[in-house]
């Protein structure tokens, strides 16, 4: 570092966290801190004894400090390429960076993959930021340069997409805008496990596409032939696209999005060798399954989030509960539900008692073929549970 950093000083007692890696640190914690630090600002976290503790990234709210490093370090650049590095070559181990047959996946997981408040996002040469932070927006051109020393001439573009969900305190009053910070749009189509899907980062939800179903797309494939399926929530169609292409006898889509829908149509049409029947329906999902008189062999059921804080987490378990209660009642006897929460305030095990309380309210045995959660490329710190948001049941219904 070419000067000291603004320091920022823990109450003893709160630096127990810290020490144990903890990568937030909160208002409540601090006891004092230098003056003048802004958002976004880079400051050295220290005991009130003087010892080091970590280096992080100034917030004026109830997480004041997002930490990016417990040790040392030279300069902030050796620090975000060193991180980028390692996400790229974890994401290699896993077998996803040069794969053949899927070329999208998340790079770069905020607090697990040691950047908090940051997520990128690979569609086949162009990598999608989401700089959830005023710190890593301020990062981009950074950001671009280790993507550019990580990929090579494989990087196309960057595509910038953090306006649309940075707070508001920081978007007011400012020019931020979605753009691209490198390069232009060349290609709009990936791949994932031999599937072709049309994504768009520019105008689609988060990056565009959700990459974290990825693994679960790949798990339906098995329950599929020969049988008819429901997608609900469908968004662009991950989950029919593999149903179709699996064999199922027919798959209708759900979504109260026309846009979504249309979307879908595409998807299915580039992934549906087998001519399956495939009906796209734009309407409420709850609303569908109370009045639906069609039964269905495989019903998937992937809704947004239902709780964004605290306060909601209540109704966002009855709705759960409701939702999962009318899937369960409808589907035929041996069919499969294959349902999600990513709710991060919803944990697991309040998930599944809103499950198993709509399975009791249906009066039909249930078993429990599989626990789901988020993908290898989405990874969450050890010392951070709070990194944990995906969770899912495959359920069999008698």
């Amino acid at each position: 570092m070419s000067k000291p950093l603004p320091k920022v000083i823990l109450r003893n007692e709160k630096a127990e966290a810290v020490k144990r890696f903890h990568p937030w640190i909160f208002s409540g914690a601090i006891a004092n801190a230098d003056r003048d630090i802004d958002d976004g600002d880079l400051v050295q976290v220290e005991d009130q004894r003087g010892n080091f503790l970590a280096i992080g990234h100034f917030n004026s709210n109830n997480i004041a400090v997002k930490v990016l490093s417990f040790q040392k370090f030279k300069d902030v650049e050796s620090c975000f390429l060193r991180k980028v590095k390692a996400a790229y070559d974890m994401r290699k181990v896993i077998g996803l960076a040069e794969s053949t047959e899927t070329n999208c996946y998340r790079l770069i997981n905020a607090e697990g993959d040691g950047l908090p408040g940051l997520v990128i996002d690979w569609y086949n040469g162009t990598a999608v930021v989401l700089a959830y932070s005023i710190a890593m927006y301020r990062s981009r051109e950074l950001l671009v340069d280790c993507l550019k020393e990580v990929y090579g001439d494989r990087l196309h573009a960057v595509y910038d997409k953090s306006a649309s969900v940075l707070p508001k305190s920081f978007t007011a009053n400012s020019t931020m805008r979605n753009e691209y910070i490198y390069g232009s749009r060349r290609m709009d189509t990936v791949l994932e496990y031999g599937h072709e899907f049309i994504v768009d980062w520019e105008t689609g939800q988060k990056t565009g596409f959700f990459i974290d179903q990825r693994e679960h797309r790949h798990q339906l494939a098995q329950y599929v032939k020969d049988k008819s399926v429901l997608n609900t929530f469908c968004y662009s169609g991950g989950f029919s696209v593999y149903a179709v292409k699996a064999g199922a006898s027919l798959v209708h889509s759900l979504d109260s999005s026309v846009k979504a829908m249309d979307w879908t149509t595409q998807n299915v049409a580039l992934n549906n060798p087998h001519n399956v029947e495939h009906k796209s329906i734009t309407g409420d999902v709850f609303d569908y399954l109370i009045g639906c008189e069609q039964e269905y062999d495989v019903i998937i059921l992937d809704p947004p989030a239902f709780a964004k804080n605290q306060s909601a987490r209540h109704a966002a378990v009855m709705a759960y509960k409701r939702l999962n209660y009318e899937a369960i009642a409808q589907v035929k006897p041996g069919g499969i539900v294959m349902t999600f929460s990513c709710s991060q305030v919803v944990t697991p095990d309040l998930f599944k008692g809103a499950v198993v309380a709509g399975a009791i309210e249906s009066g039909r045995s249930v078993q429990i073929l599989n626990h789901l959660t988020q993908p290898a490329d989405h990874p969450t710190s050890l010392y951070h549970p709070e990194g944990l948001y995906l969770k899912g049941l495959v359920l069999r219904v008698g």
